[in-house]
């Protein structure tokens, strides 16, 4: 879209809307500034965006949606999703937490005849299960989520047989679709695809690492991953994602978040709590300073990073040659700041694993994620948009027209 038809809709239109808390400041603050000085701040709104919980739980998700209407007593929860906030009195209850765990392993055992059946791959439905899936994008930094799989494989590799049995196996899960002619974005499919490659077919690791991209993403698809997640991965460059709503739909799956400070996390954050999120990484108003400092030098490299660069270039996954674009944007021009947050994102991840051995605390946190996600209820944000924006009068639905329906 060009500038000038963008202000041309922002002359014309009564609200602009953000979609998420942390977007709506962005553009106030940068490619809006004017209009504010014109228009007022008050025709600059945020609406945080909404899922529908009849799609993205009790569809998707029908024996969880089961278990939470027979422990509520009511099946009024999916039209309101504040009645989820019950659900944490639960917590400690041994029989609750074992069908709900039991939930999720179902839910993982389908993901995992999904994957053999489409790629061949066997997974652990006892592994925790990883997932990023998403439009494949530069800004939502799929590529540093597989470099830090490859300096997991690596670490994995260098650990005695007695140490790697106490590590936590993960099975790692892409899926998502570049742009046509995105060239970059699909050298990360390959880059994911090559590195899968590779570590399925170590059989001296077993089960402590999986890596599957799997292919054609759609809603059907999204409903057979999002259930299964333990963890799901949102980890775009801060200030870049307007909101995201796939992250709204893991955490009311009971998913824990490992993510950056950007879009919807920080408001998901908000509700569920700093002790059932996992947050890594730069804040927005430090991308600016990074980028501006690796105009004037070259980016500094983590040793971490550092050797998982030199595992491609010596072609561990492939001809490293293919890969040079990426490489190149990372060392010459890391203008998505993979460089700053790499350290910090092995951190999470470590932090997760130490989470997920401690069976008692995963299960309370999956329950909390669940039961404080009313406020991402698409319900929520339609009404605030008809009645802060639309000025739109409710009127009930008289019980007969409802029969009628």
């Amino acid at each position: 879209m060009s500038l000038l038809a963008l202000n041309t809709f922002v002359s014309g239109s009564h609200h602009v809307n953000g979609v998420a808390a942390l977007h709506t400041n962005i553009i106030k603050q940068t490619i809006f500034k004017d209009f504010m000085k014109y228009d007022g701040e008050e025709k600059f709104v945020n609406k945080t965006n909404g899922i529908s919980p009849r799609r993205w739980l009790h569809q998707a998700n029908p024996a969880l949606s089961a278990l939470i209407t027979k422990t509520l007593g009511t099946d009024a929860w999916v039209k309101d999703l504040t009645l989820l906030k019950s659900l944490e009195s639960n917590i400690g209850n041994a029989d609750f937490e074992s069908e709900w765990m039991e939930i999720k392993h179902q839910n993982k055992v389908r993901l995992a005849n999904h994957i053999e059946k489409v790629l061949g791959v066997q997974v652990s439905a006892d592994s925790l299960f990883d997932v990023q899936v998403k439009r494949i994008h530069e800004y939502k930094r799929q590529l540093m989520n597989i470099l830090g799989v490859i300096y997991r494989y690596q670490y994995l590799k260098n650990l005695s047989q007695a140490k790697r049995a106490h590590e936590v196996p993960r099975v790692v899960v892409f899926s998502g679709k570049a742009a046509s002619g995105y060239y970059v974005a699909k050298l990360i499919i390959k880059l994911i695809n090559s590195v899968a490659n590779v570590v399925n077919k170590d059989r001296s690791l077993g089960e402590l690492l999986k890596v599957v991209f799997l292919p054609d993403y759609s809603v059907s698809l999204a409903e057979v991953i999002i259930p299964a997640n333990d963890i799901s991965q949102h980890i775009s460059t801060a200030g870049t994602e307007a909101s995201g709503t796939s992250n709204m739909k893991f955490v009311l799956n009971g998913g824990i978040i490992l993510g950056t400070v950007d879009g919807a996390n920080i408001e998901i954050n908000e509700e569920v709590g700093d002790d059932n999120i996992y947050l890594f990484g730069c804040e927005t108003h430090e991308v600016e300073d990074y980028r501006h400092s690796q105009r004037l030098n070259a980016p500094m490299i983590h040793p971490s990073l550092r050797t998982v660069l030199k595992l491609i270039q010596r072609g561990d996954f492939g001809d490293p040659n293919v890969f040079a674009p990426l490489l190149d944007s990372i060392t010459n021009n890391d203008k998505y700041l993979v460089t700053v947050d790499f350290a910090s994102y092995l951190e999470a991840q470590k932090a997760v694993d130490r989470m997920y051995k401690d069976k008692k605390s995963w299960v309370a946190m999956s329950i909390r994620c669940t039961s404080r996600m009313a406020k991402f209820s698409s319900d929520r944000s339609i009404k605030e948009y008809a009645e802060e924006i639309w000025g739109l009068e409710q009127h009930p639905v008289a019980q007969s027209a409802r029969a009628a329906q």
